[in-house]
């Protein structure tokens, strides 16, 4: 019995460090920037395919892929940004932002599929993480706890960022009054800029080191938007602790029902959902609009 219990808690500790690493990107987006990007995951997913591409084609070892995934990436929405998410970080409401995003995520859908082709992409890892390693009760493939250790540092790092540096600093005086900051000498377009970018590098990180669990194929980004903005409000967007504990209540959730009752499918991760967000309807950590 405690061999069972202790082994739900470490693949929900598992799969919610990569719900954390690839959602708190979404989550930056909406609570800091108020920006509902529906096209989150496709960027995560661009990530994953960069990743693939430079570890078969190009031969590259994992860690340069991670980073060739994200900085690709970044590149690959520097367009975006400049040309159609400039136009709704202030003013424009939810719907604009609804269809513009979910437009760019069929785009991006599309030219994925035509460049990299319509296949499940595997991101093959090295030789230290692919074993499995003993914690005495079970084995546990050693990747996972590479993934639970990037989640742990993604949250730190961010934190520190936002909290304690001067452009988290910034880019709350820009979000709370984009005019007032500005006429303060604060360049809150290249503020937006950089916390856009920071969000879909994250997205592309956890896509790649993710993709055990969430492996990257044709409609990732289609499958996983629920997902991904489900722990966005459970956490409370732009809350970092709040990403971090809604993954982990989900992770539990979603995994002891799969454990214990797995013809429900997904039956208890959104059952949680629908308990949490009546019970705190801002989210964990999110703070009352």
């Amino acid at each position: 019995m405690m061999n069972t219990v202790l082994s739900i808690g470490l693949d929900a500790v598992s799969y919610g460090m990569v719900l954390f690493t690839i959602s708190i990107g979404l989550s930056i987006m909406m609570g800091l920037m108020r920006v509902v990007n529906l096209a989150h995951g496709a960027f995560a997913m661009i990530g994953g395919y960069f990743a693939s591409y430079a570890i078969k084609q190009l031969g590259l070892n994992y860690p340069f892929a991670i980073v060739v995934a994200v900085l690709g990436t970044i590149v690959i929405s520097a367009p975006l940004e400049m040309l159609l998410y400039r136009r709704i970080y202030r003013g424009a409401g939810e719907l604009t932002q609804l269809l513009l995003t979910i437009g760019v995520t069929f785009v991006i859908i599309g030219l994925a599929n035509y460049v990299f082709g319509p296949t499940t992409k595997s991101i093959p890892v090295p030789a230290m993480l692919s074993g499995p390693f003993d914690l005495g009760f079970r084995m546990i493939p050693t990747h996972r706890l590479f993934v639970v250790a990037c989640g742990l540092t993604t949250a730190l790092a961010l934190w520190l960022l936002i909290e304690r540096t001067d452009f988290g600093v910034r880019l709350r005086a820009a979000v709370d009054n984009g005019d007032m900051a500005e006429a303060l000498g604060i360049r809150t377009q290249v503020i937006y800029s950089m916390t856009f970018a920071i969000a879909v590098g994250l997205g592309a990180f956890g896509g790649v080191v993710g993709a055990e669990l969430m492996p990257i194929e044709p409609s990732y980004a289609l499958r996983y938007m629920v997902t991904f903005l489900v722990v966005v409000s459970v956490g409370g967007a732009g809350s970092i602790p709040g990403a971090l504990a809604a993954s982990l209540l989900l992770g539990l959730a979603d995994t002891t029902g799969k454990y214990l009752a797995p013809e429900f499918g997904e039956f208890f991760f959104y059952l949680a959902v629908i308990v949490i967000v009546f019970l705190f309807p801002n989210g964990l950590l999110g703070r009352a609009q």
